[in-house]
């Protein structure tokens, strides 16, 4: 788990008190925000998670934490004004992310749970439910107050004209590329074999010869799941691709084994855990054809034959994009592939040599505008291989960054600036305008924030 540590980790004690309390453990007020404490408890507990974690904070963590804590609370406090609410839905899959990251980190729910002081997994789940739910509505919030800030074309060329030089950004060498795959061939005796496999584990375990977590350690082919017997954890409909969701989400019997599912992913067979709400738990036995190197070989001499095509002028790659290309993520784009890291953003044509796919990074690194690349072999992020031929659109060299070709950049950097001003702005207004008493040994700190508890 590596997204929003230090606001996970000063959230994560969220239900620490209630347990606490129902111990009789004695414990003491070091702030109040409003009609809301922070318990030393709960600083001591943040501190200890944020360890775990590798934490480095710069400066006194006694200092740090609570002062990020009093934050919370002034954004939740505004969640509570403004009706802000999240469902179980929202939370749900981050929470079934986290305990995926820890059962991969830490290899089992045995050892999750000693890292946790001896919490089941079930305990160490709603802990972090409540810190998901938190930490949701608090980025609920700030999204509110940072879409009031609206920065138009004038700012940002004033920005740009007023900035001093030895501060405009650098833009990095960017390159936009067009790319045809083709997928090799499988032979069928090679489906043909894993099917078989397939069938037989379901036998062995319906037989009671196995359980089907044994093996799915021994032959899945899933590296995320395998070693944790093939579970999934609870997910939903939505989350995986919907051939395997129809049939896990039509489940319902733990003791039968489901028929064997084909997706982009290979050939898996599905056992039924359990249900929540409208989420379901499954384990799973992922197997992949071999792809034989000939078959390899045969599709890199087809696309060899096309790239050939193309350079002689017989077609445009365009043309052979529409026709020939198995991706259809850039076919209907004529094979110009798009730089979106986060869907909810639009995106961009345009990558550094860093944010493309290695294998795509190695071979366009050597190419000149307009070049059409030889055939190499890709590993796609599913596992699975493919067969690829590309042409270097378009290289903008690196550069310090201007109105005319990076616009939209500089737009994102005003933005964001402005949105950040926003919010301590508005920090800054809510401390003056709530109670804060900060409890005697716990005030003498250089905070973010000057001016907690003189109101």
């Amino acid at each position: 788990m590596k997204k929003n540590i230090f606001m996970i980790v000063c959230l994560l004690t969220a239900g620490y008190m209630e347990t606490a309390a129902q111990n009789n453990v004695i414990d003491e007020i070091v702030w109040v925000v409003g009609d809301e404490a922070i318990y030393k408890s709960e600083v001591e507990e943040a501190r200890r998670e944020g360890l775990k974690r590798g934490a480095q904070w710069e400066g006194d963590p006694y200092c740090i934490i609570p002062e990020q804590l009093a934050v919370n609370k002034l954004f939740l406090n505004q969640a509570e004004l403004d009706s802000i609410f999240v469902t179980d839905d929202d939370v749900a899959p981050e929470v079934e992310y986290d305990i995926k990251e820890l059962l991969n980190d830490f290899g089992s729910e045995e050892k999750v749970e000693e890292h946790y002081d001896g919490m089941t997994i079930d305990q160490i789940r709603s802990r972090l439910f409540e810190t998901r739910r938190q930490a949701y509505v608090i980025n609920e919030v700030r999204k509110k107050l940072m879409s009031k800030v609206k920065v138009t074309p004038a700012e940002v060329r004033r920005y740009v004209k007023d900035i001093p030089a030895d501060e405009i950004p650098s833009i990095p060498t960017q390159v936009e590329v067009q790319i045809l795959t083709q997928d090799p061939i499988i032979p069928q005796e090679e489906i043909d074999a894993v099917k078989a496999d397939l069938r037989n584990y379901i036998e062995r375990t319906q037989s009671g010869e196995v359980s089907f977590s044994t093996l799915a350690r021994l032959y899945s082919e899933d590296p995320g799941s395998a070693r944790n017997g093939g579970d999934l954890g609870f997910f939903g409909r939505g989350e995986m691709v919907p051939e395997f969701s129809t049939v896990a989400f039509n489940m319902t019997d733990p003791n039968k084994i489901s028929k064997i599912v084909e997706t982009e992913y290979g050939y898996h067979i599905i056992q039924f855990v359990e249900r929540l709400g409208d989420r379901v738990r499954v384990r799973h036995i992922l197997r992949k054809p071999r792809i034989p190197t000939q078959s390899v070989n045969d599709c890199l001499a087809r696309l060899d034959t096309i790239a050939e095509n193309i350079r002689n002028g017989n077609h445009t790659f365009e043309f052979c994009v529409a026709a020939y290309s198995h991706d259809k993520d850039t076919r209907n784009n004529n094979g110009l592939m798009k730089n979106q890291p986060n869907p909810s953003v639009p995106g961009t044509s345009r990558f550094t040599m860093e944010e493309l796919p290695p294998d795509i990074a190695r071979v366009v690194d050597r190419m000149h505008v307009g070049e059409i690349s030889d055939p190499f072999v890709i590993q796609l992020p599913n596992g699975k291989t493919t067969c690829a031929v590309v042409k270097l659109k378009n290289k903008i060299n690196a550069h310090k960054a201007n109105i005319s070709e990076d616009y939209e950049i500089l737009y994102e950097m005003v933005s964001t600036i402005r949105q950040q001003e926003a919010l301590e702005k508005w920090i800054r207004e809510k401390q003056r305008t709530t109670y804060v008493r900060i409890s005697e040994g716990w005030n003498d700190c250089d905070f973010i924030y000057p001016g907690w508890g003189k109101n």
